[in-house]
This record gives C-alpha cells, sequence and structure tokens, in this order.
C-alpha cells in the first residue's frame, strides 16, 4: 500500500479499488481553512474522472477529525471573504456527497460544526469511541453553513436537530449511534481496520449497482413513493442490460465468485 503526500494537509492512499484520505492538520485538530478546503475540492474533482476508485474513506489525524472551521481565521474578515468561504464550502460538501463512489467518514476523533457536516456528506460514518460529534456554532453567535441543520434534520428529524443546534452541546459516540448519526461505534484502534474491511465488502460488488443503489436512495429521499418505485424499476431494467448482471447471473449459476468490470 503506497501512501502519498497531496500538497499540505491531506493525504491520499490507493488501495486499488479503495482510496483512503486523510485530514492532516493535527495541530488544529483538522480544522478547515480555506487551504483545506481548496485541497478536499481538488481532490474531490479527481475522484469523479477515476473509474478505478469504488469506495472512498476518509479520516483525520491525531484527536481530531475536524473541529469545525478554523476560528482564527473568521477573527477580521470581511464580511465577502466569509460569505465566499461559506460558499466554497457548500459547493466542496455538495459535491461529495454527488459522488459516485461510497463514502465511509470514519471519525476519529472531534466533528464539531463543519466537521460534523462533512462527515454527513458521507454514507456511512463509522465513529472511534472517543469521537464527540455536535454543532456548537450558536456559542459564537452562528449557525452551521455547511449543511447542518438541513442534513442533520433528514437524517434524526427536526426536534432533535434543534435540541442539539440550540444547546451546541457535545454527542458522545454511542449516543450518535443512538440516533442514527453514525453505524457503528468502534475502539479506536480498530476504527481503520473495520473501514477498510467494509470498503473492502462494498468494493467487491458490481461498480454500476453500487453508485446506482446509492443514487436511488439519495435521489428519491424527498419525492413521493410512486416516483421513488418507478425510478427503481427504471434503474433495474437498465442494470440487466449490463455485462455485470449477466457475469452476476452466470456466477450465481455457476457456484463461482463474479468478476465485475463496470460495464
Amino acid at each position: 500500500m503506497t501512501e502519498t503526500r497531496i500538497h499540505t494537509n491531506l493525504v491520499a492512499t490507493d488501495r486499488g479499488a479503495v482510496v483512503e484520505l486523510r485530514i492532516d492538520r493535527p495541530e488544529a485538530l483538522g480544522a478547515l481553512n480555506f487551504e483545506i478546503m481548496d485541497e478536499i475540492a481538488q481532490f474531490t474533482q479527481s475522484l469523479t474522472h477515476n473509474r478505478d476508485c469504488r469506495v472512498l474513506i476518509m479520516t483525520g489525524t491525531g484527536k481530531g477529525f475536524v473541529a469545525g472551521a478554523d476560528i482564527v481565521g473568521y477573527q477580521g474578515i470581511s464580511q465577502i471573504e466569509f460569505d465566499r468561504f461559506q460558499r466554497k464550502s457548500r459547493k466542496t460538501f455538495d459535491a461529495i456527497a454527488a459522488l459516485d463512489q461510497i463514502t465511509i467518514c470514519a471519525v476519529n476523533g472531534y466533528a464539531l460544526g463543519g466537521g460534523l457536516e462533512l462527515a454527513l456528506c458521507c454514507d456511512f460514518i463509522l465513529l472511534s469511541e472517543k469521537a464527540k460529534l455536535g454543532l456548537p456554532e450558536i456559542k459564537l453567535g452562528l449557525l452551521p453553513g455547511g449543511g447542518g441543520t438541513q442534513r442533520l434534520s433528514r437524517l434524526i428529524g427536526p426536534m432533535r436537530t434543534k435540541e442539539i443546534l440550540l444547546t451546541g452541546r457535545f454527542l458522545s459516540a454511542r449516543e450518535a449511534v443512538d440516533l442514527g448519526i453514525a453505524l457503528k461505534s468502534l475502539q479506536p484502534d480498530e476504527l481503520l481496520a473495520s473501514a477498510r474491511e467494509f470498503a473492502d465488502t462494498l468494493a467487491a460488488q458490481a461498480p454500476i449497482a453500487l453508485s446506482e443503489g446509492k443514487r436511488i436512495i439519495d435521489d428519491s429521499a424527498d419525492t413521493s413513493l410512486a416516483n421513488g418505485l418507478t425510478f427503481e424499476q427504471r434503474v433495474l431494467g437498465a442494470l440487466f442490460a449490463t455485462e455485470d448482471a449477466k457475469e452476476g447471473i452466470d456466477a450465481f449459476l455457476s457456484k463461482r465468485n463474479p468478476n465485475f468490470v463496470g460495464r
């Protein structure tokens, strides 16, 4: 497994069909500034053209995944600069949520404010037992601007989101799992290994069906049941025409492992 450092703050590891991205700014608990946001945006853009990558694992370094925006950078900036950073954040987070690849966020520590918003853009969240999650912006006289009010409320409902948002309190890993924010909580030294095992299981599936399965659920979340069912059947019909479906059926009948090629 080779590791290549990207610019200053991101480290990407290529494991074949699985790519790992680590935010490497431990001195600031991974806090987001313009530089890191640009790097994440560039990396995300590179994945849109990477047909070999099927799963992305995102994690952090040290005690923090991403402990929010870099508040030091807020002091003294103009309204124009502040608004530009918020627009950049939304564009970057939306691009992560729109990736064809399955995304797993392995939260190793603090995921606060923009850190929780970044994690919520991923398909799956795995937590270290030491992780702390929250949207504490209200303590600064602010509110989330990277999707925290919207993605979290769609996940756990408006009332619970209001309680978390308006108190600014931190959630433990156990509570986050119980609320349905994360899939599971793990021992810190098991987090990345578990994420990799899960990623390998996902990456072994038929690539087109993998990305289309993600898209069916995400794109039909705000539509009617009837429209969702129509969308589901259209996707299924298109999948039946792929080489991978023919291979999967033949492999099942032949009692062998399938060799999916993404066509």
